[in-house]
C-alpha cells in the first residue's frame, strides 16, 4: 500500500488554509480591498509560502470561485423536483450563513471588475440541476416540451438574479421567501398537473410536509 508524502500532504493543507482564508478576507473587504497581505495572515502563512501556491491575488479569487461548491454539502434526499426544490433552498440558507460560499458566489458575480471572464461556476450549477431534472424526467414529472439542459441554464441565471437583487435589497434577508416566488412561477411551465399538486414550494426545515 503506497504511503502518503508528508510534504505532499502538508501543501495540500497549506493550499486549503490560504483558499478559506482568501475568501473570508474577500467576502470582508471585497476583492480589492483584500490584500495578499491579509489573506496570509488569515491563513497563517508567510507570504513566500502563499506566492508559492498562487503567482497572484486574481489566481486565489479565481480558485475560491472555483470552490464555491466545496463549500458546501448538497442534500441528496429525495429525486426529482422535490430534491431540485429543497436544493435551491438548501443554497439560499446557506447564501445566507456560509461566508466561504457566499464569497465564491460573489467573486463569479464580480468577476468582470476584477478581470475574470469564467462562466465554469455557472456551468457547474447547471450541470449539477440538469442530473436533477433528468430524474424529474424519469419520474415523469416534467412537460414533454421541457428541455432538461436548457432549463437547467434558465434557472442558474434566474436564480442569480434572485440572489443579486435580494442581496442589494435587503441583504439577503428575504433570500428564502424570493426563491419561493421564483418557483411558484417557474413550476407551471415546467411540470405536469400531477407533479405539481404533490410538490411543497417552502424550505423543508420550516415545518414537516403534509
Amino acid at each position: 500500500m503506497a504511503t502518503r508524502d508528508p510534504k505532499q500532504e502538508r501543501a495540500i493543507r497549506t493550499r486549503d488554509l490560504i483558499v478559506r482564508a482568501a475568501a473570508e478576507v474577500f467576502e470582508e473587504s471585497g476583492y480589492h480591498a483584500a490584500s495578499v497581505a491579509k489573506i496570509s495572515a488569515k491563513a497563517g502563512v508567510t507570504q513566500g509560502a502563499l506566492y508559492f501556491h498562487f503567482k497572484t491575488k486574481q489566481a486565489i479569487a479565481q480558485e475560491v470561485m472555483h470552490a464555491q461548491g466545496s463549500f458546501v454539502q448538497i442534500p441528496d434526499e429525495g429525486r426529482g423536483l422535490q430534491r431540485l426544490l429543497d436544493v435551491n433552498f438548501y443554497l439560499a440558507r446557506e447564501l445566507q450563513r456560509n461566508v466561504l460560499f457566499r464569497a465564491g458566489v460573489r467573486l463569479a458575480v464580480e468577476q468582470g471588475e476584477i478581470g475574470i471572464q469564467d462562466a465554469s461556476a455557472y456551468q457547474g450549477w447547471a450541470d449539477q440541476f440538469h442530473e436533477i431534472l433528468v430524474e424529474a424526467r424519469e419520474e415523469g414529472e416534467l412537460l414533454a416540451d421541457v428541455d432538461e439542459r436548457e432549463f437547467a441554464q434558465v434557472l442558474v441565471g434566474a436564480y442569480s438574479g434572485t440572489q443579486l437583487y435580494s442581496k442589494v435589497a435587503t441583504g439577503s434577508v428575504d433570500l428564502i421567501e424570493r426563491i419561493a416566488s421564483l418557483w411558484r412561477y417557474l413550476l407551471p411551465g415546467i411540470a405536469t398537473a400531477e407533479a405539481l399538486a404533490r410538490l411543497s414550494v417552502r424550505p423543508n426545515w420550516a415545518e414537516p410536509r403534509g
